[in-house]
């Protein structure tokens, strides 16, 4: 069930950045589809997790967890995630921003998580390179720093964001999902009143795109995400979220007409690569045996 989940929540997000792109041509600012996006998609998760029991037994720490993860982390990756899109092709910000598997793997030897290998360091490099490829190659009037840089930040955002998600036990999947959204829609109802509300009137369709993203990219997303989560552990789930940039390379290329360069292709072609080639779990000997062995994977344990 975790490998299905894995690979259904990255459909999910995959197709997010094509519903977003049309959002923006139906006249949507990212503030408004921020805040529509968080407030749909927490009403709909409290109200089935409330109706079902499922925050009975919820710890403090776990609550806290949760709602910090939205408030601060999720409204940081979102926005920064939305705001790119707004300046590069879809494409693009799919390719940078699935360099995130790669940056979970240097944190989790840089906590010790996991042992340094060779192999690793090598597909480092590797990645690296397909990532200048990715951004030398773009043609021109295609590139912007602030947006390449906006996808960027936002893969390093959501690292943090898996690592720190991978620390909470016993948490059910979809409270934990709830509580995301809530902590994410709150941070954006305060800079709503501080700076001003968003401006909600954009054409009728907009609003089908909104829902698709609050119901599909996120309710279904998020849920599927943490359930595979607790069941594969994060190395398992970065590798499985191969499948995201492909959706959205491919929805934006059947949508929008959007293409990579020859430069481009080849350097996406690397950073995906280089992923599965990290991210797969390697088989060795224990100690002593001839049995094959996997380290242990920190992981968040869940009854589904």
């Amino acid at each position: 069930m975790g490998p299905i989940a894995c690979l259904l929540s990255a459909v999910g997000f995959g197709v997010m950045a094509v519903f977003a792109k049309l959002a923006y041509d139906d006249g949507v600012a990212v503030d408004a589809l921020l805040l529509v996006r968080f407030g749909l998609a927490a009403a709909v998760l409290v109200t089935i997790a409330a109706l079902t029991g499922r925050f009975r037994g919820l710890g403090p720490r776990a609550i806290v967890t949760g709602l910090l993860m939205g408030g601060v982390g999720y409204v940081a990756q979102a926005g920064l995630y939305f705001v790119a899109l707004t300046r590069i092709d879809a494409s693009q910000v799919a390719l940078l921003f699935c360099t995130y598997p790669l940056l979970v793997m240097v944190m989790s030897v840089a906590t010790r998580r996991e042992r340094a290998s060779r192999r690793r360091g090598a597909a480092l490099v590797m990645a690296l390179t397909g990532v200048a490829l990715v951004l030398g190659g773009a043609a021109s009037g295609s590139f912007g720093l602030v947006g390449s840089a906006c996808a960027f930040g936002s893969a390093v955002v959501y690292t943090g964001y898996i690592l720190v998600g991978d620390r909470v036990v016993a948490t059910d999947p979809l409270a934990f999902a709830a509580l995301v959204c809530t902590g994410a829609f709150g941070t954006l109802l305060g800079w709503s009143a501080l700076h001003g509300p968003p401006d909600l009137g954009f054409a009728a369709r907009g609003w089908l795109w909104l829902v698709l993203i609050a119901l599909v990219s996120t309710v279904a997303a998020i849920i599927l995400f943490f359930i595979g989560l607790a069941h594969v552990g994060p190395t398992v789930t970065s590798l499985l979220s191969i499948v995201e940039p492909v959706v959205t390379v491919g929805g934006a290329a059947l949508v929008f007409g959007e293409s990579l360069s020859p430069l481009q292709a080849v350097g996406g072609a690397l950073v995906l690569g280089t992923v599965a080639l990290v991210q797969w779990p390697a088989r060795t000997t224990s100690p002593g045996t001839n049995e094959p062995w996997t380290p242990p994977v920190a992981g968040v344990t869940v009854d589904v």
